[in-house]
């Protein structure tokens, strides 16, 4: 006797509701003997825990974190002494030498004092020529260190460290909107998941229902008790059961191949936390208080008002002079008049104040502040849509909780007029197509209130993530009252 046979004979001797569980028992066996056996259970929180320490998009917005971080530091040493170590060789066409013909020539009394000094040197033998002094060879070479040390720059060292702190808070706010995002995401392909394979429970059990129905009907068929015509529809019915489950079988394939590859997973990720219905919910003026205060969007408009304060500061610092402490110290030097009259070092101050500038000061410093004038735009903006977005998400949330509460009621009447259509159609007091009927009504309530309660976890997450607080997301999955 093979298995068909058996399993047959001992859905005979079960009540029909008990037939439809087991049948669906059975088919929901061999659906997990079919799927692959290397895969992985991931909770929502060790699933999230992945997603921040491999998500590439996180590993970037920390690099982009570090690198203003390298340059904040960078800016702290604008107020640091700057020491160069030159050295340099020179090659002129010929020596520089200086003679008494030259000197001569260059005094106003130059000739009288030549003609003068011509006649003491007669009969001394010494020529003009042995009076002429090397300054310095062709070949020149030498080393020094010099000192510029900024003492004072009109605010813009302080101006540009500013900019750079801002930078880093960008940074900052810019990376935790990502981390949001990343969030929002996950929460879409793991609940995802998890509706999904709800969709399929319900599609098995509609196909398994239909199939104990088709041979309840071929039995009835046989005994004269219902016209072919009955049959036919119960087997229509079946067939289309059985095609949307197996669509919903791919569905669920492919939900779990987004979320594998969301997680980085090798094999098949499988998530074990379920849907689920928190009715306590904090108030709309509290959640949207804590969002205009967390938010990282507004962060970083914020960061963005003060490096265009900075920026003003910088344009308004080329009004004032620029004082820096310089100084230079030789380490070596040639063997030559030019370099015995160089000294060895010095030191001083230097002060330098633009009085006419061609970059344009002034309309740099408009430009600036009217950057400050957008940002500040931009936020009123900002805050506006927040608390509108706000309040239309918590009014999604409450709706969602209503419907899902609202179809309790119409669940438990399914499932009492199936039964109640069962034993009619086995009376000859109703159709086959009442029978189905029935079963897909209580299927579409099942899948209804499945969606109810993904659309409450989305928009959970979404407001979560929007007040900065996804944190909290396992506190309400924890304390909840209704868990699918």
């Amino acid at each position: 006797m093979n298995v068909e046979k058996i399993f047959r004979r001992i859905l005979a001797f079960l009540t029909p509701n008990f037939q439809t569980i087991f049948s669906v028992m059975v088919f929901l066996a061999g659906i997990t003997q079919a799927t692959p056996v290397s895969a992985s259970d991931f909770n929502f929180s060790s699933a999230w825990q992945q997603v921040r320490q491999k998500s590439h998009v996180l590993k970037a917005e920390q690099a982009n974190m570090d690198h203003a971080a390298y340059q904040q530091s960078a800016a702290r040493n604008l107020y640091l002494p700057q020491v160069n170590l030159s050295g340099g060789y020179l090659r002129l066409d010929e020596d520089i030498t200086l003679g008494p013909d030259a000197i001569f020539d260059s005094m106003p009394a130059g000739d009288r004092a030549g003609f003068v000094i011509s006649k003491m040197l007669q009969g001394t033998g010494i020529t003009s020529a042995g009076l002429t002094s090397t300054i310095s060879d062709k070949n020149i070479s030498n080393s020094s260190v010099s000192l510029l040390w900024p003492l004072y720059t009109g605010g813009r060292i302080t101006a540009a460290q500013e900019i750079a702190n801002a930078s880093v808070d960008q940074a900052l706010q810019q990376r935790e909107l990502k981390v949001d995002s990343q969030f929002e995401t996950l929460c879409q392909r793991y609940f995802g998941a998890v509706l999904t394979g709800q969709v399929l429970a319900a599609r098995v059990e509609v196909e398994a229902s239909l199939q104990l129905h088709l041979e309840h009907a071929c039995l009835l068929v046989e005994n004269g008790q219902i016209a072919e015509v009955e049959r036919l529809q119960a087997e229509a019915s079946y067939d289309k059961a059985r095609v949307d489950r197996q669509k919903t079988a791919n569905d669920l394939g492919i939900t779990q191949a987004a979320l594998t590859r969301f997680l980085q997973e090798k094999t098949t990720a499988r998530p074990t936390t379920g849907l689920f219905v928190n009715r306590s919910l904090p108030l709309l003026e509290t959640v949207t208080q804590e969002t205009l205060n967390g938010y990282a969007g507004l962060g970083i408009l914020d960061a963005k008002e003060e490096m265009a304060t900075g920026l003003v500061k910088v344009e308004q610092g080329k009004y004032y002079p620029e004082v820096a402490l310089i100084g230079n110290y030789n380490l070596y030097k040639e063997d030559s008049l030019a370099a015995d009259l160089m000294p060895d070092w010095f030191v001083g101050i230097s002060v330098s104040l633009p009085l006419i500038d061609r970059s344009g000061r002034s309309n740099k410093v408009k430009a600036a502040k009217s950057r400050i004038e957008q940002v500040a735009a931009l936020r009123s903006q900002a805050r506006q849509d927040l608390a509108l977005g706000v309040e239309k998400t918590y009014r999604l949330i409450e709706q969602a909780i209503a419907e899902y509460d609202g179809l309790a009621s119409s669940q438990r009447l399914a499932k009492k007029t199936v039964e109640l259509r069962e034993k009619a159609f086995v009376q000859g007091l109703s159709t086959s197509l009442d029978v189905v009927d029935a079963r897909l009504y209580v299927a579409g309530v099942k899948i209804q209130r499945a969606h109810a309660a993904y659309t409450y976890v989305m928009e959970l997450a979404k407001l979560l993530a929007i007040s900065g607080q996804i944190n909290k997301f396992t506190q309400y999955y924890e304390t909840c009252s209704i868990k699918d």
